[in-house]
């Protein structure tokens, strides 16, 4: 689908960087959510970096994802 991540890396800070089947491309922040149920886990930094893609969705091992539908409105250009 448009939306698929075809590439993410971990960036400093506890964010992502993204690229789309789309073309699109961006950071997206996870700070907001480190305070959250299952997402507290990505606070370690060794986890946080084990970041993959699975079907097309941004994922973590012990199943942390991200909605298309939030990444795609929170997506930020990079600086």
């Amino acid at each position: 689908m448009y939306w698929d991540v075809k590439v993410v890396r971990p960036q400093p800070d506890y964010t992502l960087y993204v690229e789309l089947e789309n073309g699109q491309k961006g950071l997206f922040d996870m700070k907001p959510y480190l305070d959250h149920g299952i997402f507290r886990e990505l606070r370690d930094t060794a986890y946080f970096a084990r970041v993959d893609i699975l079907f097309g969705a941004v994922t973590w091992p012990n199943g942390q994802d991200v909605a298309p539908e939030t990444l795609l409105a929170e997506l930020k250009q990079p600086a």
